[in-house]
Formats: structure tokens, sequence, C-alpha cells
């Protein structure tokens, strides 16, 4: 079995105008699906980043995938391995996505390329041995993966334009209270047992009244976590850790408060001084296989948010998670806006991968069923986790209709970025710009 061609969709997907510490959502966010076609007739999908950057990186690869073997993943790993090589002595910067918004970072150009061909095959390999993906590399560590309930500040509206623009679910949410109830209609509707908090987006004390009025409302059998994408100082990190110290423990953690590895280093410090055991997450200061000794070695993080988007695929995952088996950290698992077909990537990855877990990320409520492009609709949560279905490679097949719409929006867009400062220009303040820290 050959690929004998490959195909990219590039998608638009609306989305709500959410906050973070970046700035706000635009009312479309960019997608990309990739698909391979054997020779056997079968395909394979996957879904990854959008707009010109991640569809370039893409195109770039072409002559390799058309024509390669689906199996020799090694090869093409080593190949993009050698390309990110040549190329990182003439990029700025490092890995860290602290100034980056997932996606974004020429630095993880070839992980996620990687990532999206190696999904695509993986699924085309499972599709021709008649198994499910999770089965393919390796087993199941178990057979359905939890998710998170995760929360956003958010201004009216549901997102999209015009004739497209969509019915606000869940309703404007920049208060504690609101907060709450959008929590109570997100497991009411998914069922979900853990809860995430957006922040960095207003005064930390209101942050640290939802965090607390979400423990009243639903008890410490819910872990709670909150995640300002370094949008605080090293002493505010430490007196919102103060704060939620009993909110924040059994089986919750701290995410991403303070810049770099050396901010994350002295959070922990401090807290640890005081008796705080409140555990360090980020997807932020460990983005890559070289952070994680080093945020071992510092105590920076203690539980390390994975992607098989931009760690490279579904196989680095998993060796992700015997590395940080190995040193005795956690793992959990980022999330992006995304539709269906990445839901059944993240299921299969955080299945197939023992030490994840914590319930993984996902902005999944946060999309809707008008640009689900998955054949037969919305992937179903049964008490807020994904099971893994018993048909062979991601269990899915794509709505080419659905696909075409999608497509047809992408290129009525004016934007091919995503670009969270200008959105908060464009309706918020005509001087915002993303400050660090902010608080």
């Amino acid at each position: 079995m050959k690929i004998a061609e490959m195909r990219l969709h590039p998608i638009a997907v609306a989305d709500a105008p959410l906050r973070s510490s970046y700035g706000r959502h635009a009312p479309y966010a960019l997608r990309t699906i990739v698909e391979l076609r054997s020779t056997d007739g079968l395909t394979g999908i996957a879904e990854t980043y959008g707009g010109d950057g991640p569809l370039a990186a893409l195109e770039g690869v072409r002559s390799r995938v058309e024509g390669m073997d689906p199996f020799q993943l090694s090869r093409l790993w080593m190949q993009s391995e050698e390309d990110a090589r040549r190329e990182q002595a003439d990029i700025a910067g490092g890995r860290s996505q602290t100034y980056l918004v997932p996606g974004e970072n020429p630095l993880d150009k070839h992980t996620r390329t990687y990532g999206a061909i190696e999904v695509a095959c993986l699924d085309l390999i499972g599709k021709a041995l008649g198994k499910p993906l999770c089965d393919v590399v390796g087993g199941r560590a178990r057979n359905e993966v939890a998710f998170s309930c995760y929360l956003f500040y958010k201004h009216a509206g549901g997102g999209g334009l015009g004739a497209d623009e969509r019915e606000d679910e869940y309703g404007e949410a920049l208060d504690a209270v609101s907060i709450v109830a959008q929590a109570r209609q997100m497991v009411a509707r998914y069922g979900f047992k853990e809860i995430k908090l957006k922040g960095g987006v207003l005064d930390p004390d209101i942050e640290i009244d939802s965090i607390r009025n979400l423990r009243a409302e639903f008890g410490p059998a819910y872990p709670l976590r909150i995640d300002p994408n370094c949008a605080w100082s090293v002493d505010t990190s430490v007196h919102v850790g103060r704060s939620l110290k009993e909110e924040l423990s059994d089986g919750g953690y701290l995410e991403d408060p303070a810049a770099g590895m050396d901010g994350m280093a002295e959070v922990r410090r401090r807290l640890l001084a005081e008796g705080n055991q409140t555990p360090l997450a980020s997807n932020v200061a460990v983005t890559c296989f070289a952070h994680v000794p080093e945020a071992w070695r510092t105590d920076a993080v203690q539980i390390v948010l994975s992607d098989p988007h931009y760690w490279g695929g579904i196989r680095n995952l998993q060796r992700l998670s015997h590395l940080c088996d190995t040193l005795g950290m956690g793992l959990s698992m980022h999330s992006n806006n995304h539709l269906g077909v990445s839901l059944m990537t993240m299921a299969h990855a955080a299945a197939s991968a023992p030490g994840l877990t914590y319930a993984c990320d996902t902005h999944y409520p946060w999309q809707t069923e008008q640009d689900e492009v998955v054949a037969g609709g919305r992937i179903a949560f049964h008490q807020g986790a994904v099971r893994i279905p018993d048909k062979p490679g991601l269990g899915v097949d794509l709505d080419f209709d659905q696909l075409q719409k999608l497509k047809r929006l992408y290129e009525g867009l004016p934007f091919r970025k995503r670009d969270d400062e200008a959105e908060m220009r464009k309706h918020v303040d005509p001087n915002w710009r993303r400050i660090l820290p902010r608080w």
C-alpha cells in the first residue's frame, strides 16, 4: 500500500467571542482537514491548525508524502527533524508559546506538520488492518477518555457573521456568577466531571471568586483548575495559589500562572515554603521533549499538558507519557478550537497513553452541529467521556457536503491567521495589546 494522493481542505469554523490573556477569539477559527488516499482505495484523515502558515507547511511535504508507504513513519519523522534543525538557526525566539497562540510558533512547524500526516497515516493503517487506531499503536490503557468542562469568560455572541451568525448558547460571561451558570449548563449537557477555567482575563480577585463559586456549586468531587496563560506576575501567582489552596487541591492544578520556566519555578518554591502543594501545569513553558527534564529538574512544572497536534502526533504523545511516568510527572492534554476529527484524535491518543490520568481539555462544546465535518454528526459524550469506537482507524469519516460548506466560508474570510489582539482592538479597546504580566 502506498499513498497515492494528499488532499488538503482549509476550512473555517464559527467561534464564540471567548477571552484569554491572548485577547478575544475571532468569529471564525481556522482549521485544515488532511486526506491521504491510498493505492488500495482507502482514505486516512486528520485535522490540524488552519490558515496560510500550516497549509503551506503541509504543501511543503507533499512530495515526500505522495508515494510513501504509510507504515514508514520513522523515516518521515527523521526528515522532519532534519528540516527543523536546518531552519532553527534562522528563527528568533524559543519553543515556549508564551507570546504566540498555539499553531503560530515557527519552531513547531515541523512537529505540527508531521503530527497531521502521522495521524492520517495511522487512520489509514487502522482501516487497512480493521483495527481502531489506539490498538494499532500498542493497545489502549482505557476504553473511554474523560474530558473537562472548559469554561471561558466571553462577550455576548455565538460566533459567525451576517447570515451565518450563530445562536449564543451560553450568553455573556464576564463575572463569577455567570461563569457558574455557564458551568451548570455545560455539565448538565455533557456530564463533565472536572472543570477548567480560562483565566488571565479579569482582575485576579474576580477569577479567584469564580473558582470559589464553582467549588461552592459543585463541591470537592469536581476537581478544579485555572489557566491564565502567563498573565500574572510571580507575586500575583503566589497570591492566587495561596487564595485557592483548598479549591485547587484534590486533583486540580494551577496552569501557567507566570511566564517562563524560571517564573514557574519561583511560584512553586514560594508556595511550597508555605506548605502549599498545589501542582503547577503547563502547555506554554513546556512544549517539546527538551523542556521536560528542565521542568522536572527545577520543579517548575508537575503536570505537562500534551497535545498530539503540536507534539508531533500520537506516538510522540505515548513517548511523552512514558517520560513523564519515569520522572514522576503528571500528564493532561491541551486543546484548541477543533471538530470531531481532532476530538477522536485526542481520544485515541489519550487512550493509548497510560500516564494520561487527568481529564483532557476540549473546546468541542464551543463548536456547533452546523460546523461538524464528521459523517453522522457530532461526537457524543457519555458522562463527560468519549468512548473509543470499535470501528477501524479513528472511527469516523468525513461529511463532504459539510466540508465544502466550511471551505467556502474559509474562502470568503479576510484573514488567514489567528490574531486575538486584533479582535480585542476591534471590539473592546482600540489600544489593547497583550502585556505580560498584566497583573
